[in-house]
Parts: structure tokens; sequence; C-alpha cells
């Protein structure tokens, strides 16, 4: 078996955890392949200056060489980061939380070593997450560069200027509205817990077939987030006092002149994350938003 191995920040206290799996995986001949970006990371410290491991740096080698799992050491902002290498290889990903919030990285670092045996033997469950993809109506190479798909959501947003954009949305080449406002967000159900959430938007659980349009403070106050088949193609214009606005990709961000229209659709594979039991994102949502906890002393 062959596994890859990816982060971006590393603090020294988190050395046992990283120590402890390279035992593990090393003791049942499992080959190990490092990011390089997090192998040169580690490597600065003292601990792994000695590490021996083959290394990667783009998707096509994973590709190539047929891994079974990818173990993340991080957040949740470092498993949107390794989607992009990812791709459509249907990898599955196993996110170690040594972050903070960990919606996502969804195995605690102080209990993942107890649970790596049914890891490997593949005893937990699988669950498939939607991502949207992203088209352009000038051909622009660096976007394609840059990866047009998104795990948590796409946002629009005003580039140098204070004043708002207008953003005219076609659903199915039908016309919805113009939303005036600082921006939009296009979230998948996995997404609906981030920005789109502290924008005002609902709670989606990632098993649902939708899509959530949430405007970013909206001039119209009648303006509200909007919940759409996920079957469906969304069209944007985008109408600004000057020449650009902004686009990101979960963590990635880009500038589009603004005659570039968008078209947003469902994407065409899905990423694949191992969680410890079937049900638990209610639990997760209990935890990680205090649900029920009383705030008051």
């Amino acid at each position: 078996m062959k596994i890859a191995i990816y982060g971006q920040k590393f603090v020294k206290k988190n050395i046992p955890y990283i120590n402890q799996f390279i035992g593990y995986v090393s003791n049942h001949s499992i080959e190990i392949y490092i990011e390089q970006s997090f192998f040169n990371v580690l490597s600065s410290f003292e601990e792994f200056k000695n590490l021996n491991f083959p290394v990667f740096s783009h998707y096509k080698e994973l590709l190539n060489k047929d891994f079974s799992l990818m173990f993340t050491f991080g957040g949740d902002g470092t498993i949107l980061s390794a989607i992009t290498l990812i791709r459509d290889s249907g990898i599955p990903i196993v996110g170690i939380n040594t972050g903070n919030l960990g919606f996502l990285a969804s195995f605690n670092k102080d209990v993942f070593i107890k649970k790596i045996d049914q890891i490997f033997n593949q005893k937990l469950h699988l669950i498939p997450r939607s991502l949207l993809w992203l088209e352009t109506s000038i051909v622009n190479h660096d976007l394609f560069f840059f990866n047009n798909f998104a795990l948590n959501e796409i946002v629009i947003f005003r580039k140098e200027t204070v004043s708002m954009i207008t953003i005219d949305v076609y659903i199915d080449n039908e016309f919805l509205t113009s939303y005036w406002a600082d921006g939009l967000i296009i979230s998948t159900p996995t997404g609906s817990t981030g920005y789109s959430l502290s924008c005002g938007g609902p709670i989606i659980t990632p098993d649902n077939k939708n899509f959530v349009l949430t405007p970013i403070s909206p001039h119209n106050l009648f303006s509200r987030p909007l919940i759409i088949p996920d079957t469906q193609k969304v069209h944007f214009k985008i109408h600004s006092r000057v020449k650009s606005y902004s686009l990101s990709l979960d963590t990635r961000l880009t500038y589009l002149n603004k005659e570039n229209e968008l078209y947003i659709k469902k994407a065409p594979f899905y990423i694949y994350l191992i969680q410890e039991e079937k049900k638990t994102y209610y639990k997760t949502l209990r935890e990680k938003l205090l649900w029920g906890m009383d705030q008051r002393n």
C-alpha cells in the first residue's frame, strides 16, 4: 500500500503525533510519500532532519503511483489545499485535525492513532462530497492552471472600490435577479458552514444535492440566501465601477475583468473523506458550533 502525506504549517507540539504515525506505517510496510513543501517544513525540525521518504509535488505523480489514501495534518484549510492535488483521482482523504475548527478534518490528533487499524483496514466510512465547477466566457489559461473547482465555495467580490457591485444571476438561462452587494457566495453543502454561514446562509447537510447563493452585505434587505438544485447551471454577469472583480475558489484568490462572465455547475467528480462513524455530522455541529452549550458563565 502507498499513502501520501500533506500539510502546510507545523508546530513542535505536534511532533509526537507524526512520529507515532510514521512508526506505525513503517512497521506495517506501508510506503510513504510526502508532499515536497511539507517535507521541507518537517525537515526544518531537528527530530525530522533525517527523513528519508520519497516526495511528490504534482497531482500527476499521485495518479501515476496508485495511492490508496492521503493523510492531511492541519485543519480544514489544509484539506481545501490538498484537493488541488487530489482532483478527480478518487484518492480518499484522512483529515487529522491539528488546527482549530475541524469540520472536514474529523480525526482528533489525540485519538487518530487509536483508529489507525480501522482506517487501513477500511472499516470506517467513505463520505463523498460534491464540488463546484467554474467556467468563464473569456478563455483564461491562468484561471484553469489555478484549478477551476471548489469544495467549499466560489466567491465573487468587489475589488479596489468601496462601492457595491451588481451581479446579474441566471439559472438554467432564466433570469433570477440582480444582486446589489459587496459580493455573492456560491456554496456547496460542505461549504454551508463556512463563509456562507457567517453571511446568514443556511446550514445544509452534506448529503443534500443543492447549492446555496448567499449575498454579502446586500443593499436590498429583501435579498436572502437561495437554495437551488445542484443539477442547475448558474450564469453570472458582473457590473462594477472599476474594471475588475475578485474571485476566490476556496482558499485561492484571483482577479478577472468585469467583461468576463462566469458559469458555475456541479463538478463531474467527488472528493472522498474518511470519517470515524456513519452519522457524525450532527455531532460535529453540536461540538463545533457549541449548540446547546450554556455560554452565560
